[in-house]
């Protein structure tokens, strides 16, 4: 499903803010942040998450929550977060492994909450959602080896898990998430996961900077420019991040896939989410596009204008945000070939912080 954002002036109009947002901001302090301090950053984005998952509330009736391990190649235990259907379908559950974001230095697997609850009530789904080693403690390359790891103990245990891949197996993330998954696709590919990935879904993901995309794709990029000073995702918090993680950028199979040496043929169909006025933007839509037209990739992708990084999380009371959640349900059930049950999904939270 091609995208039209191809002439400069149809992407830099992606990076003009949202009417709703902006009379949200206009209207409320929002407190400073210090790009300089990750520690501090952490703290803050802590409190929030509590806040967050506060507003969410338990588990619905239909939907199994339970907290699970997997065992990394170096013997450390990791968390993960297991949702799975009370009822399940008499077809089988499909397999969804999901990642969280938080620049590969924040986070945890509450931070997908909300889209796995709403994949269990839509499709039925079994949906395990991951954790991985953090920077600044844990740098480049524990994320993407930590995720690797929790993909083929989620394959190799989905009867355990009441899943079955036969009725899809997808992969998926949020930024930092999105990088991993779209790693994950290309050694799931490269190294034959059995079973193998129907489907992956990229979320404002980083895939690779200017410096990495093919030269004909490089009059293209404009928003690390355009959208240096935004709220969420300034180009400072990009930098914050990427000196803790301190990935290597020469490293095209666990971090710049845009890139990769195999190049992209063969990989599943890929689900995009992409929002206008972030950093991220335009290395999601040139990748998207690469998949699709130069490697025959299938690709479905939904762009957000005016809106900044995981607007979503940060801003869920914004009508752009109900349609994020409708679209990403109607989404995995293009990457699923099932209808979505959208009758108790959850599209719109109504909290008054940010």
């Amino acid at each position: 499903m091609p995208h039209a954002y191809e002439t400069k002036d149809e992407i830099l109009k992606l990076g003009n803010i949202d009417p709703e947002l902006d009379e949200f901001l206009k209207n409320n302090e929002i407190p400073p942040v210090d790009y300089n301090d990750l520690q501090a950053f952490r703290d803050f984005a802590d409190r929030r998450n509590v806040q967050l998952k506060q507003l969410l509330g338990d588990p619905p009736a239909e939907v199994k929550q339970s907290e699970t391990h997997y065992t990394t190649r170096d013997g450390t235990k990791m968390r993960a977060i297991h949702y799975q259907p009370s009822s399940p379908p008499s077809s089988g559950s499909p397999l969804v492994v999901m990642i969280h974001g938080g620049g590969f230095c924040i986070g945890s697997p509450e931070g997908e909450e909300q889209t796995c609850r709403n994949l269990v009530q839509a499709f039925g789904a079994v949906c395990v959602s991951i954790s991985y080693r953090l920077a600044p403690d844990f740098k480049f390359p524990h994320a993407p080896n930590d995720c690797w790891d929790a993909l083929k103990w989620a394959a190799a245990n989905a009867q355990s898990l009441g899943a079955d891949p036969s009725q899809g197996f997808v992969v998926g993330g949020t930024s930092a998430g999105g990088n991993l998954t779209a790693v994950l696709a290309h050694l799931a590919r490269d190294e034959g996961l059995s079973p193998p990935l129907t489907g992956q879904y990229l979320a404002i993901p980083a895939v690779g900077g200017k410096e990495c995309i093919p030269e004909k794709y490089r009059d293209r990029f404009y928003s690390y420019e355009q959208n240096k000073d935004v709220p969420v995702l300034p180009v400072a918090a990009v930098d914050m991040f990427m000196k803790g993680y301190a990935p290597n950028t020469d490293d095209h199979v666990l971090y710049t896939v845009i890139a990769h040496p195999k190049g992209h043929k063969d990989l599943p169909p890929a689900f995009f989410q992409i929002d206008g006025m972030d950093p991220l933007r335009d290395e999601g839509l040139i990748y998207a596009t690469m998949l699709e037209k130069d490697d025959g990739v299938k690709t479905r992708v939904e762009v957000y204008p005016g809106l900044p990084h995981g607007h979503w999380g940060f801003f869920p009371f914004l009508k752009g945000s109900a349609k994020f959640r409708k679209d990403q349900v109607q989404g995995f059930g293009w990457l699923l070939g099932k209808e979505p049950n959208v009758e108790k999904v959850t599209t719109q939270l109504n909290p008054t912080v940010v």
